[in-house]
């Protein structure tokens, strides 16, 4: 694997002019993307599905980044017709790149069905970013040399995909459902990379994932929602492993904006993956299954009802 050139998460490059769309950008690494991104120049845009909470984040990074442009659009990734409108809505004539990171982690049963009676947590980190991708690939392709950046979690290292239950409807387990849903949402970012390659598209799509973040080491962004400080000096100990959220959100930043970075790269934290300055890793052994990606796609388009066209 050839080396990357040095990489300051303080000094990133200027992005002026361009348009990014981060999903769930209003909380936890969501927000430190958009905000990191901010203060490039860009023109981002937080994807969420809460109006109010996103009118505090965006508050937020305008008083954190002086000429901040950043706006959002109500985006509900669990309502999957909706999504066509909500990309409309955008007004936009391209797109540089969207950050796949919304998502729902649920702790404990019963299991939970969208309108569409897909399970939540499926629906949600998966199909829906599998079908706003869908919508948003003209905006991506008027863009030159454009990225789909997907977030990806440690939960999904030790899962493996049933394609034959992707939902879990048979022995839910939600820790596993979870598990399974951001490892879905992974093998889609590298099979989407394989087929944007094979068709000759700029477009290129890029994992990343943001190692051991936790809130109570992430730095307070008032109005938004602070860790107790009881919760703040228990971790405390935790961050010669761990880090917070503002530095789990540099991966998929790099992902975004450094010219190194190729179609099908991995990038996460440099010390054990879990902490760090964000680098290049090797991509898990079984995300290379490409005969799985390429079935979970064919699932994909028949729960969701996109197709990709030569895709």
């Amino acid at each position: 694997m050839p080396p990357t050139p040095p990489w300051n998460v303080h000094r990133l490059p200027r992005a002026d002019g361009r348009v990014f769309l981060v999903t769930g950008g209003n909380a936890g690494i969501g927000y430190f993307v958009a905000e990191q991104l901010s203060a490039t120049g860009a023109t981002v845009v937080l994807g969420c599905r809460n109006p109010a909470k996103a009118a505090t984040a965006t508050a937020s990074i305008r008083a954190r980044v002086p000429g901040a442009r950043v706006r959002d659009v109500r985006l509900d990734l669990a309502d999957l017709p909706s999504l066509q409108t909500a990309v409309e809505s955008m007004e936009l004539d391209r797109l540089d790149a969207v950050v796949h990171n919304a998502g729902v982690a649920l702790d404990d049963p019963p299991r939970r069905t969208t309108g569409d009676g897909h399970e939540l947590m499926f629906a949600t980190n998966h199909l829906g970013h599998f079908a706003l991708t869908h919508w948003l690939l003209p905006l991506l392709s008027a863009a030159p040399d454009a990225r789909v950046v997907t977030m990806g979690s440690f939960a999904a290292k030790s899962e493996r995909l049933d394609l034959n239950d992707p939902q879990s409807a048979r022995d839910y387990r939600p820790q596993r459902a979870y598990g399974r849903s951001k490892l879905a949402q992974m093998h889609f970012a590298l099979e989407l990379d394989r087929r944007l390659r094979a068709c000759g598209s700029p477009v290129t799509s890029v994992l990343a994932h943001p190692g051991g973040a936790l809130d109570a080491l992430t730095p307070a962004r008032p109005p938004l929602p602070t860790p107790p400080l009881a919760a703040r000096l228990a971790t405390a100990p935790a961050a010669l492993l761990l880090q917070g959220k503002h530095a789990g959100a540099r991966p998929a930043v790099r992902a975004v904006l450094d010219p190194a970075v190729r179609g099908g790269d991995l990038w996460s934290p440099r010390q054990f993956a879990l902490r760090g300055r964000p680098r290049r890793e090797p991509v898990w052994h079984h995300l290379r299954d490409a005969d799985t990606a390429a079935g979970l796609w064919e699932v994909s388009r028949g729960l969701t009802g996109v197709d990709f066209g030569g895709l």
